[in-house]
């Protein structure tokens, strides 16, 4: 295996779904990782080369202290801090845009996109200490393509997208590579997890239903956490890194058909995808 940015890694979101699959692969393969969640515990047994800590990526203090104290004990325990960082820690809103509260949509950019700044905003000046280090951001097929009744899932991994882009021409001066990382349907409790916005008396419920019903069956039945943790091992070692990279050959078609098609022709598709007209 070849540990370009040093066999320290650090992952959010570690305990379930694609953090803690990526989290396993890269202890089977010669890393040392400290994973983090807010209650830094999972219900699987981990192995000694993967330890969990609690740190909350929506506070700023959890994720100031949290961040210090897991490089302090890198630094005792193997002699150098982490090079790369593995940012999974995220969660989806199902329901109509117009229905979701301004209070709840800002709850879930706090930790699909603020939790991300929060944490590189306290780590990156640390790895710029340790010489070439990779950040590498789980986003989602939703980051380029707009899901209808997950518009605020949609608009904080677009915001990702964006980001990444951004930090990567930043931090190449300093040997900070930056890339996204683009999962489709994946099946995890992120279904199970999903908070819904359904108010009974919305125009919108009854589609709304059908179409988070149609996201929770392609999720059940789609890719297996240990999927994208393979490609994200594949990337995570490269000297230069991809801007983006897709998990699975449909979706990077259904992109080559967005980049070629004409956006109205994209978006009846998309829209007949998930919503019934009845």
């Amino acid at each position: 295996m070849n540990f370009t940015y040093g066999k320290n890694v650090l992952v959010t979101g570690a305990s379930s779904g694609i953090g803690l699959a990526i989290s396993l692969l890269f202890a089977q393969k010669g890393f040392q990782v400290w994973g983090v969640s807010r209650s830094g515990k999972t219900n699987r047994e981990l192995p000694p080369a993967i330890r969990l800590r609690s740190m909350d990526v929506t506070i700023e203090d959890s994720v100031a202290n949290g961040i210090q104290a897991i490089w302090d004990e890198m630094m005792q325990e193997t002699g150098e801090g982490f090079g790369t960082i593995i940012h999974c820690a995220g969660w989806g809103i199902g329901g109509a845009a117009e229905d979701t509260p301004q209070a709840e949509a800002e709850r879930q950019f706090q930790t699909n996109y603020f939790g991300v700044l929060r944490v590189n905003r306290h780590a990156l000046p640390l790895m710029r200490s340790r010489g070439p280090s990779m950040v590498l951001v789980v986003g989602s097929i939703a980051g380029r393509i707009s899901i209808p009744f997950q518009s605020h899932y949609s608009a904080s991994k677009f915001a990702l997208e964006a980001y990444v882009e951004a930090l990567r021409m930043e931090g190449r001066s300093f040997g900070i590579h930056a890339t996204v990382l683009e999962p489709g349907d994946t099946a995890t409790a992120f279904t199970q997890q999903r908070v819904m916005v359904l108010p009974p008396d919305s125009p919108y419920a009854k589609k709304a239903l059908l179409a988070v019903k149609k996201m929770e069956h392609d999720e059940i039945n789609g890719a297996s956490p240990e999927k994208v943790a393979k490609l994200a091992l594949r990337i995570a070692v490269r000297r230069n890194p991809p801007i983006r990279s897709v998990v699975g050959i449909g979706y990077r078609l259904l992109l080559v058909a967005k980049k070629f098609l004409p956006a109205r022709l994209v978006e009846i598709v998309i829209r007949s995808m998930y919503i019934v007209d009845k």
